[in-house]
């Protein structure tokens, strides 16, 4: 705030204090009954302008008194700091100072065990799941069971591996991946046998000639990242097109949506946001979801 305005702030602030001040003492004066304003109502009904009762008025001028002391110790004429020094930037580092400690005080223990001994903790997964309801949810859903276009994160297949090593590099370094529009690049025809194809990929009723056809194009446009047996590529982040997993739904409609216009994930890097600590934890909490016997 320039001088100017700080100088202006601290005017319109004192003088309304003391204008709140004469006018709460202007209005004392007098007795009850002494002035009557010759307002009747109802014959007997009088109207007096009375000063205000004393324990009222009292009250009003501690209003008045307790915002002069407060604008003395916390900031509010200008640029006045007040006298303690209290700003809300300093409260809110104080408080994150404080939860930082007691978070740091919960994961100390935990510190000397990896991943795959932290998902075997009931403390270190309740710990965890409480790391990804606050940074997670909101893309792979509070269950982790996640969306369209958003992996489940409680079964057991995975696009880049689900070892330990791999969620804590997935969840510190994030991921991209791409799958290149075909539109244009392919027929009609051949777009609907590859459709058909990785859709009813083990179906021994599929017409011969369309598999035919399919798998040649397949061979040159899809092979390279899905390989030749289409089981994926976790190096690139390729889905497994021979099973019944879909991240962007397995519908022919759908299968033929992403074959044309391709597909953009992006998983944001967390080393940012997160600690070491949290990063471990959250990583044992997802993984202890896919270790799980019920799990498919």
């Amino acid at each position: 705030m320039s001088g100017f305005w700080h100088w202006v702030v601290i005017g319109i602030t004192l003088v309304m204090m003391v204008g709140s001040l004469w006018l709460l003492l202007a209005n004392a004066r007098g007795k009850q009954g002494s002035a009557d304003t010759g307002h009747v109502w109802d014959d007997d009904l009088r109207e007096y302008n009375n000063p205000l009762p004393r324990w009222w008025l009292n009250l009003f001028l501690i209003t008045v008194f307790f915002g002069a002391a407060y604008l003395i110790f916390y900031p509010g004429l200008g640029n006045f700091a007040g006298r303690l020094g209290w700003t809300s930037q300093k409260q809110m580092q104080g408080d994150l100072d404080a939860y930082h400690a007691q978070r740091d005080r919960q994961f100390a223990a935990f510190r000397d065990l990896d991943v795959a001994a932290l998902a075997g903790d009931p403390k270190a997964v309740t710990l965890g799941r409480g790391v990804f309801l606050n940074n997670c949810a909101g893309c792979h859903g509070a269950d982790a069971h996640g969306a369209l276009g958003f992996p489940n994160l409680s079964d057991k297949d995975w696009l880049y591996g689900g070892t330990p090593e791999t969620i804590v590099a997935s969840i510190t370094n994030g991921r991209g991946g791409t799958m290149p529009p075909f539109n244009g690049a392919i027929d009609a025809e051949t777009v609907d046998a590859l459709v058909r194809y990785v859709s009813h990929w083990n179906d021994p009723k599929l017409d011969p000639a369309l598999r035919e056809r399919a798998q040649k194009q397949f061979a040159i446009t899809c092979a390279a990242c899905h390989g030749a047996d289409g089981h994926g590529n976790p190096l690139l982040g390729a889905p497994n097109l021979t099973d019944d997993v879909w991240l962007y739904g397995g519908t022919r409609e759908r299968i033929r949506e992403t074959i044309l216009f391709g597909r953009h994930g992006q998983m944001p890097a967390h080393e940012k946001i997160l600690t070491p600590d949290e990063i471990r934890m959250v990583a044992a909490y997802v993984y202890s979801l896919s270790q799980t016997d019920a799990k498919p």
